[in-house]
């Protein structure tokens, strides 16, 4: 259990660190230790805030087919970029679901290279 929580904080941390590089819209500015917290802090977000946000949306959720959860998504990175005010700067909402899009697919990548459900 703790073996699984560790890998997908690391596949969080470089999925969050490939996207800040390849976006010009996002700035990432600090050293490893500070992507392991960024990545921390949106990874308890996604758990936590993430499912009581799609619980109270749900009816728009199910009208946009699932699509509203990338809006969820972005407000996650929204939140994290918030909290680390230093460290994550989002230019645009754009560039922000982007980011979100780019994170969610590296991280799944990763996991499934991992064999991480």
């Amino acid at each position: 259990m703790l073996r699984s929580i560790l890998i997908r904080w690391i596949v969080l941390a470089i999925a969050v660190g490939i996207t800040t590089w390849l976006l010009p819209g996002i700035h990432f500015d600090g050293g490893f230790g500070t992507l392991f917290l960024v990545s921390a802090v949106l990874g308890f977000l996604m758990a936590i805030l993430k499912p009581i946000m799609i619980l109270l949306t749900c009816p728009l959720v199910v009208l946009t087919l699932g699509l509203f959860i990338l809006v969820i998504n972005t407000l996650m990175l929204y939140i994290t970029s918030w909290i680390f005010p230093e460290s994550l700067q989002i230019d645009t909402f754009w560039w922000a679901l982007l980011a979100s899009i780019i994170i969610s697919a590296i991280a799944m990548l990763l996991n499934s290279l991992l064999g991480e459900e």
